[in-house]
């Protein structure tokens, strides 16, 4: 088999991105992936990920594949649970502040930092507007997450997320108040809540 070949099979079988580590134990070298980015073959999007320079990349997705204690956060859940109609110019995320990022992972992104005993709380896989699967915060924790970071979020994005949480199906009133509870915005949440009945 011929290296564009094997390249086409790990692409396909690893959602389009191809990974150094999987290049390499498939027998290309790193030399043969420098000559083929060279050669317009494959586009380097990161350090040690590769797509087809003629491929949309799921950009949510490909963070995700970098630090597995990504969670997506405030505006950027916030627009995967469809409770915003803006993209995100900055994907906002979240991670325990007894982890690190790298200053190339964090560049460009809006990173927020929380006790690891509040980290997992609201973890859940939603599909990104892609259609890949990443982790993100559910719908009542980004609202909590939202009220708690307001300094950090516009006032607007606020106001239209709460508005998009009280009308939208299937919310979770109870979860919401333990969240608010967990987090210390129980009065917060009530005032906004007052103003949308």
């Amino acid at each position: 088999m011929d290296t564009l070949t094997i390249i086409d099979n790990l692409l396909k079988n690893h959602k389009g991105i191809l990974k150094t580590a999987d290049a390499v134990n498939a027998g290309i070298s790193r030399t043969t992936l420098g000559t083929l980015v060279k050669n317009a073959k494959l586009e380097r999007i990161a350090h040690g990920q590769y797509i087809r320079p003629d491929s949309m990349a799921d950009e949510l997705y490909l963070l995700q594949q970098r630090s597995e204690k990504i969670v997506f956060s405030h505006e950027t859940a916030l627009f995967l649970h469809d409770m915003s109609e803006r993209t995100p110019f900055l994907h906002s995320l979240t991670i325990p502040s007894s982890a690190k990022l790298s200053p190339a992972l964090s560049e460009g992104c809006k990173v927020y930092y929380v006790k690891p005993e509040l980290y997992e709380l609201g973890r859940c896989s939603v599909k990104s507007k892609m259609g890949n699967d990443v982790i993100a915060y559910d719908a009542e924790r980004t609202i909590c997450d939202i009220l708690r970071s307001r300094s950090r979020v516009d006032s607007q994005i606020l106001a239209e997320a709460m508005k998009a949480y009280a009308a939208r199906r299937g919310q979770n009133w109870s979860r919401l108040r333990d969240y608010a509870e967990a987090f210390r915005v129980t009065k917060l949440l009530r005032q906004y809540l007052e103003v949308l009945t």
